[in-house]
């Protein structure tokens, strides 16, 4: 790839992120000017996402039913679906109680992973697989933070 192609690629993507960023501002003035509204609608939100991840979590724990933890995970599919279930069905209060729903889940949830950690631990490379993996994850992390700087600075050569 060519300067003058990376610098036309880059352009193209600082345009889209600048309109990206105009309709995040016109957004935040909105939910600020009307908090209820904005906080309903980010209840609901979690609350389909809550759904769908536990659906998902559900179909996952039973087409991977051989590999053993069956049980934790369908039991963090049926809470991920609960709280949906919960929050969709009682908004305003899901918007009073979403924290609370949120850190009780996040709580229940470790819980479960933990055991599900201390169920797989006999199986093979359980500890290098959870290190690769959250190094991965920073990496990436820092990675994605090394490409917008890189993003900014191309935009100011050409």
């Amino acid at each position: 790839m060519s300067a003058t192609s990376a610098a036309t690629f880059v352009k193209k993507s600082v345009g889209w992120s600048i309109g990206f960023s105009v309709l995040m501002i016109v957004a935040g003035m909105l939910a600020v000017a009307s908090p209820l509204a904005a906080g309903v609608a980010v209840n609901l939100l979690v609350a389909w996402l809550l759904l769908f991840s536990g659906c998902a979590h559900l179909m996952f724990a039973w087409h991977t039913r051989s590999a053993g933890g069956l049980l934790w995970r369908s039991l963090l599919g049926v809470l991920y679906i609960f709280i949906g279930v919960y929050l969709l069905m009682h908004p305003l209060a899901g918007l009073a109680s979403l924290t609370i729903a949120l850190a009780i889940y996040l709580c229940l949830e470790a819980i479960l992973e933990f055991i599900l950690g201390f169920a797989l631990r006999p199986l093979p490379g359980w500890i290098i697989g959870t290190l690769v993996g959250i190094s991965i994850l920073f990496g990436g992390t820092s990675r994605f933070a090394i490409s917008l700087a890189a993003r900014s600075i191309a935009s100011k050569l050409v």
